[in-house]
């Protein structure tokens, strides 16, 4: 980094936008439960998986049994209830197993293996071994009265495990040629809720690669086949590795890529772009709020962006994050993003919020706008004038 890098990052670490909760270590992944409200889980470059708490609502909680295991005292925003411990390397992917027989955290790790814990009291289990490089994307279903975990890595492979078992079922390889970055099930296979038992159809995966294929995988109802499905039309949207996939409510697909666009790929057209948001930089997540209309993006500028879905205009930037950033969710009305700067940051999208978020960016503009011209016209300003119009800059848009 030059120095003028490191110097912006040191000012922009210091703001408090979007609430950060500050952990030790870089986060490289976050996901949610279903069942436990108010809480996410994420992934450290330290080597730790940890739940944190956003929102304290024990009550509501203690409606969730057996899916959660209270503790006595009450947590405070942001603790981190639960800290899952083993690994010596980053832990780069995260998945919850979330049926009633099989309550599980895993972590997909830089040394190649998968790890697990129980999810409630922290006990670690099973390990997983079969990828020869970090395992990148991680997902749970359950199949055949069986609990199966998916695991993607950068070794260009899919396996299929028996998370009882610790047995491979399936290794899926020869379409990628490069390393996969994410995993998502194709909705209109698979129940849309991780709690419900599926029904014995075959079941479709779609696979996101480095070098820019997105591929589907039929794996049978009764887990005895899994192998691609249409190997010579991989579907061809981006120009370069694609990080992020995510179905919509119209079981479309999302998709995010390092050539700084989004895109929705529509089933109808057969997974043709019919949207294109251009972010900027490499977009690491893309997600969805159904509710208010928008489109969420984030990425390596460290913004997170809020797109009209229906003109595919720029709504609002929030900034606040001074790394890239890594992950997201959308939990409610609530953006949750994680970023190597070691922060979780929350964004509200409910109506009364974002538009507070709009007016106050159209204010910090305007007035970086009037130091603006009070410079030119006085030509010479002092260094505590320079610094606070530095500062004033820095915050446009927050």
């Amino acid at each position: 980094h030059s120095l003028a890098e490191t110097s912006r990052k040191d000012l922009k670490s210091k703001n408090d936008y979007g609430s950060p909760i500050r952990l030790q270590s870089k986060i490289l992944a976050i996901i949610s439960h279903p069942a436990d409200l108010g809480a996410v889980y994420v992934a450290e470059s330290a080597g730790t998986a940890r739940r944190i708490v956003l929102e304290v609502g024990e009550s509501i909680l203690a409606l969730l049994i057996p899916y959660i295991l209270l503790k006595l005292s009450i947590p405070k925003t942001g603790e981190s209830s639960h800290i899952y411990r083993g690994p010596t390397t980053p832990l780069s992917s995260l998945a919850l197993s979330t049926t009633p027989s099989d309550d599980s955290v895993f972590a997909g790790s830089w040394d190649k293996s998968i790890w697990s814990w129980k999810r409630t009291t922290r006990a670690p289990q099973r390990r997983y071994f079969g990828h020869s490089d970090f395992v990148k994307a991680l997902s749970c279903i359950r199949l055949h009265g069986a609990d199966v975990l998916i695991s993607g890595s950068a070794d260009a492979s899919i396996i299929l495990w028996n998370i009882e078992t610790g047995e491979k079922l399936h290794t899926l390889k020869g379409g990628h040629t490069r390393g996969i970055l994410d995993l998502a099930v194709d909705p209109i296979t698979y129940p849309s809720s991780s709690l419900t038992e599926h029904d014995g159809a075959p079941i479709v995966i779609f696979s996101a690669g480095s070098e820019r294929e997105i591929r589907r995988w039929r794996i049978s109802g009764d887990l005895s086949t899994a192998s691609e499905t249409e190997t010579d039309k991989p579907i061809l949207q981006h120009e370069t590795s694609v990080y992020g996939l995510h179905f919509d409510a119209d079981d479309d697909l999302w998709t995010a890529s390092a050539d700084g666009t989004v895109k929705c790929l529509s089933r109808e057209s057969g997974w043709q772009a019919d949207t294109m948001l251009v972010h900027g930089d490499y977009v690491r997540a893309v997600t969805v709020d159904e509710r208010g209309g928008w489109v969420v993006s984030a990425g390596r500028d460290e913004d997170v962006k809020i797109w009209d879905r229906a003109s595919g205009k720029l709504h609002h930037t929030f900034c606040g994050h001074f790394e890239e950033i890594t992950g997201m969710l959308l939990t409610d009305q609530t953006v949750v993003t994680v970023s190597i700067d070691a922060t979780i940051r929350r964004w509200s999208l409910k109506a009364e919020d974002l538009g507070k978020a709009v007016t106050e960016a159209e204010e910090a503009k305007n007035g970086v706008e009037m130091a603006q011209k009070l410079v030119q016209k006085k030509g010479i300003i002092t260094d505590d004038e320079e610094r606070e119009l530095a500062e004033l800059m820095e915050s446009d848009g927050e």
